[in-house]
């Protein structure tokens, strides 16, 4: 069946112009189905559309079929449902990052819509309606009412909205610093505040995750406006892993009335990897559908059903970029879909091959993305050569080169060498045109990054104080 597939986006331009050929035709039958009644001709049909998309796409019959658009790669095959990927967990020989047996289907997707007409990147793809799973999509194409599967092209026009804190360090164009903190495994918030406190005066944000890798720590939301209420100004992440769109959107409000006005839209890793791997992932949403809907609760006013907002949230939204996994040479595209859909800050992976980033950024200012968003680049240090190969090895979507490893492994302070590469991946972002500023990273390594903010000379020990 893989093979098959394989065969189908490598045909994907001949493919192509017989799925267009029959969506010219099919409205010529329109007149029979009518008289069959469309219930009962999808009765006649489904089994022969089945029966030849499985075997042509391995297709799950999703009822919204998308593969016209998609370079004859379905959709569904993604093990996150993702409708816009690829996600940043690829691995480097393109593998998906929960079966990595299977390559990436949105790597595949990519390639086929390259070989339909030499781009990378097709129109949004809309969210799933798990009404029509296993409906047919050739009957109402027939009939003259075929099933819609990109979103609505049309962007909301900005609504007027106060600007805080961290949109306005963004727009003013001096090099923003944020940091990541880890939510506490803890029903009290003072650990929590207490690392963050090492952070005052040193970032203009303080990024909370959502269930990193997998695993269960307090929610973004909460730890978000734990520290709102401290005088930081909070990132709340939100992953589409865990939620279906109601609550999604629940929680944005929620956010937002506690006074967080920043929000990460992400995917989110898959379980799998985590340590519940028996929990179901929901995966409603993708990053880029998950965007489009909090740009409308903002910008519009209503709610993913169109239903009106009394207040809508005031929200300055971002989303995630990975730079160092296949499609290499298109993660540019991936990037300015989700800046289309409302992104105005990216952070990224994190960087520790300053080439390849290099390779990226040009094609992030051939598109001028770097003119509608601020870009920030993620950095960080582990303690060891170990970590770091650990890391490289084990987490999706993380490359570190074998010379950075290497060195860090060859002198005795092990730690204080990670800190020396990460100070210096610093110093040669901040000159590079187009970034924005630095993400900085690393699980319970507060003080080491924050005196990495100090010796790279972006804040200074003073203004800490």
């Amino acid at each position: 069946m893989e093979a098959v597939r394989h065969w189908s986006v490598r045909h994907a331009r001949g493919l192509k112009r017989v799925y267009d050929a029959c969506a010219r035709w099919a409205p010529l039958l329109g007149g029979a189905v009518r008289r069959l009644g469309p219930p009962r001709a999808e009765r006649l049909l489904l089994p022969a559309e089945r029966a030849a998309k499985r075997f042509l796409f391995d297709c799950r019959m999703c009822g919204q079929c998308a593969l016209s658009h998609t370079g004859m790669a379905c959709p569904t095959n993604c093990a996150k449902g993702m409708r816009n990927g690829p996600c940043g967990g690829v691995r480097a020989d393109g593998g998906c990052e929960v079966d990595p047996a299977m390559r990436c289907v949105w790597v595949e997707a990519t390639a086929g819509r390259k070989r339909v007409d030499g781009r990378p990147d097709g129109p949004a793809l809309a969210p799933l309606d798990h009404r029509r799973t296993g409906r047919s999509t050739l009957v109402p194409l027939m009939t003259g009412r075929p099933v819609p599967a990109t979103a609505a092209a049309e962007t909301p026009p900005p609504r007027e909205r106060t600007v805080h804190g961290f949109e306005q360090a963004c727009r003013s164009g001096r090099f923003v610093v944020t940091a990541e903190v880890a939510p506490p495994d803890s029903a009290d918030p003072a650990a929590l505040v207490e690392r963050a406190a090492r952070f005052r005066g040193l970032v203009d944000a303080l990024n909370i995750t959502d269930g990193a890798g997998g695993n269960c720590h307090m929610s973004s939301v909460a730890a978000a406006a734990v520290l709102a209420a401290h005088g930081f100004d909070p990132v709340a992440q939100i992953a589409c892993r865990d939620r279906n769109r109601i609550a999604v959107q629940g929680d944005i409000l929620g956010a937002a009335a506690l006074g967080v006005r920043n929000v990460l839209c992400l995917t989110g890793d898959h379980g799998a990897g985590g340590d519940q791997p028996e929990a179901k992932p929901v995966f409603d949403l993708d990053a880029v559908s998950l965007l489009r809907v909090a740009r409308d609760m903002r910008d519009r006013g209503v709610f993913a059903s169109g239903r009106a907002l009394e207040t809508p949230p005031n929200l300055f939204l971002g989303a995630t970029a990975n730079p160092f996994v296949p499609p290499f040479a298109d993660r540019a595209a991936n990037l300015e879909r989700k800046v289309e859909a409302g992104a105005r800050f990216i952070q990224t992976q994190f960087c520790f091959d300053l080439h390849a980033f290099a390779d990226f950024l040009r094609a992030v200012r051939e598109r001028e993305l770097h003119r509608r968003c601020a870009l920030i680049v993620g950095v960080g240090t582990l303690g060891s050569a170990k970590a770091l190969r650990w890391m490289a090895e084990r987490v999706p979507g993380v490359h570190v080169p074998a010379p950075v490893i290497e060195r860090v492994a060859r002198v005795a302070d092990q730690k204080a060498e990670g800190k020396r590469i990460l100070v210096e991946t610093i110093r040669a972002l901040a000159e590079m045109e187009g970034v924005a500023g630095v993400h900085l990273m690393g699980h319970r390594n507060e003080s080491v990054l924050a005196d990495a903010i100090v010796e790279s000379g972006l804040r200074t020990a003073q203004t800490a104080a």
